[in-house]
């Protein structure tokens, strides 16, 4: 939709019944409200939706209430809803004699670091690229009470379940780390992945491609093609969703936890990134290392400068550490190499010409709030490009061997990714005037931000542990 009447025009041709607004909380999640389809008038691009914002996580406001304004070209149908229903995103405004963009809402903040960046001339446009993975399992459950904690998950492809005799094990199991591209009958999701990738490509989320990954017990990925980096955080938000929603009506659960299993790899969501300015490729030089610019190392050395602090945002939750551990396909030193999955910056040999030249960053994982992990990783790169920061003057590569077979020794000379939740706190406290450049993060954001993460840590790390009763109990 491009305008107000080519959305009226689609709602009455498609007899639509309700209009579901999505809008989005501190830690990256949707939440929604739903009109019916009869209320969807023009002037509610004026007036807005009223709600209460203080429910949502961010920090206090003199006036918590706000205005969701609908965004006209993000209208869709909704493949899962029982009544016919179209979903919108949008911005949020605070309330006063002129409303003005609440300057902690996601959508603003990544708006605010790509008008960041062309008020500088760094570039006027990022392209992203994720990897998706995330795990579809037949059942889960979980429980934490004072005087019991579980978690329980199953699928029939698992190892686990090779000596079950009964008459509906087929024998088709999938071996633990011997999940990638496995083929069906073993790779039992291959047609809930082409449904959800079906639902992505008419939802205007293109797919590059899916298949099974490494994980033997259920582990997935889609990649998606690269789009402009505020559009590809709204993307991220209806992949998540589509993959749920459609696992859900499969009878099965999706998660997108960085480490749902112990002794399986973990789910990543590896950012792909390039710059461009006036149509040009700004990260091509075909004499520079593996055919980067002085401007893509530049811009690679901002993002390993700050990487301690930008794992607040590409890494925030607890269990995401139990994913960044040698061995299991993540990174865990940091620094760059071409095709090493081992480093946290990998730049793709397969990537030659100049309009696909391109790095990766391998350590965000999908319990980011997108908006917020784009956004901190472009003004860690902006920052590295006007500072000129060289990797190679830091010891941050080029690393073209694998890093998960050096010495305790040789380890020891190579800085490492936090290794705790509370480490990348600590490392955004310190490390953060990056991130306030022009206002794209509001301090008072970063505040409530440590402030939420820190409790949530405690949360965590008070309760006693299944494998603390196993090791300990006898004591």
């Amino acid at each position: 939709m491009k305008t107000i009447n080519d959305a009226l025009t689609f709602i009455e041709a498609n007899n639509i019944e309700m209009i579901d607004f999505k809008i989005i909380n501190l830690d990256g999640r949707w939440r929604h409200i739903t009109i019916p389809a009869e209320n969807f008038k023009p002037e509610l691009f004026e007036s807005g939706i009223g709600f209460d914002a203080s429910n949502y996580g961010y920090a206090p406001v003199e006036n918590s209430d706000m205005v969701f304004i609908p965004d006209i070209e993000t209208m869709v149908i909704d493949p899962f809803t029982e009544i016919k229903t179209v979903n919108m995103m949008g911005d949020v405004l605070v309330i006063g004699k002129e409303n003005v963009p609440f300057n902690q809402y996601p959508r603003n903040i990544v708006k605010r670091a790509e008008s960041v960046m062309k008020e500088l001339n760094i570039a006027d446009t990022m392209l992203v690229g994720p990897e998706f993975e995330f795990h579809i399992f037949d059942h889960v459950a979980f429980e934490v009470k004072s005087n019991s904690a579980f978690y329980h998950v199953d699928t029939s492809q698992a190892e686990w379940h090779s000596g079950k005799r009964t008459e509906d094990n087929n024998g088709y199991q999938v071996s633990t780390h011997g999940g990638y591209h496995v083929d069906i009958p073993n790779d039992i999701n291959y047609d809930l992945r082409s449904k959800i990738c079906n639902h992505l490509n008419n939802w205007g989320v293109k797919v590059k491609y899916h298949h099974h990954e490494v994980g033997g017990s259920g582990q997935q990925e889609i990649e998606v093609a690269f789009g402009q980096m505020s559009q590809m955080a709204d993307h991220t938000m209806i992949a998540k969703y589509i993959i749920k929603n459609a696992a859900n009506k499969a009878n099965k659960t999706a998660t997108f936890m960085p480490k749902p299993l112990r002794n399986e790899a973990g789910n990543g969501m590896h950012i792909h990134m390039m710059l461009f300015k006036d149509g040009k490729p700004l990260f091509y030089d075909e004499n520079g290392y593996s055919g980067l610019s002085k401007f893509a190392m530049h811009f690679m050395g901002g993002i390993l400068k700050h990487i301690h602090s930008l794992c607040a945002f590409t890494n925030p939750s607890t269990n995401s550490y139990k994913r960044l551990i040698p061995g299991y396909e993540a990174p865990v030193t940091i620094g760059y190499a071409t095709a090493n999955r081992s480093a946290v910056v990998r730049i793709p040999a397969y990537a030659k010409k100049p309009m696909v030249k391109r790095f990766e960053l391998r350590n965000p994982d999908a319990s980011a709030n997108p908006y917020f992990a784009y956004a901190a990783v472009l003004m860690a790169g902006i920052d590295g490009v006007v500072n000129k920061i060289n990797p190679n003057d830091y010891n941050w590569g080029p690393f073209d061997f694998n890093l998960y077979n050096l010495s305790d020794e040789e380890r020891s000379k190579i800085d490492c990714l936090p290794r705790t939740l509370n480490e990348a706190l600590d490392e955004l406290e310190k490390d953060n005037e990056y991130l306030l450049r022009g206002g794209v993060f509001p301090k008072e954001l970063l505040e409530v931000w440590i402030k939420n993460k820190r409790q949530e840590v405690r949360k965590i790390n008070t309760t006693p542990h299944p494998a603390e009763f196993k090791k300990y109990y006898d004591f």
